[in-house]
């Protein structure tokens, strides 16, 4: 099934603005990543508009709150998933959205917090 081209509001997240209004092929996912205008956004949520034709309520376009981003260089694969970060860390949050408790902006290697799974400490 082929998705018709969607009108998407993009929205950054903090400080609350729209940065653009683009025709999207895909139905981006929170987690995913989007370039706009040469930047790197990280999609955090993903909203319906909808709009009353015919007595019927119809997908209109939808609204991505972004955050600006590096694109992921490091990343591990858990669960059937590609997370953010070093997977083997105690603190990875297993998230795509968020790399770890105590280092969220990374980068995981060298980190001083790094403590493998199942030490002891």
């Amino acid at each position: 099934m082929e998705l018709n081209p969607l009108p998407a509001e993009i929205i950054l997240n903090h400080p609350h603005a729209t940065i653009g209004h683009l025709s999207l092929p895909w139905n981006p996912q929170p987690g995913s990543y989007l370039e706009v205008d040469g930047q790197t956004y990280r999609v955090l949520e993903r909203r319906h508009r909808y709009q009353l034709r015919s007595g019927r309520y119809q997908l209109h376009k939808i609204a991505l709150y972004v955050q600006p981003c590096e694109a992921v260089t490091e990343g591990s694969l858990f669960d059937g998933k590609w997370v953010i970060g070093d997977c083997t860390c105690r603190y990875n949050a297993r998230s795509e959205l968020l790399r770890c408790a105590v280092n969220p902006s990374g980068p995981c290697d060298r980190c001083p917090h790094y403590r493998a799974v199942g030490s002891e400490e």
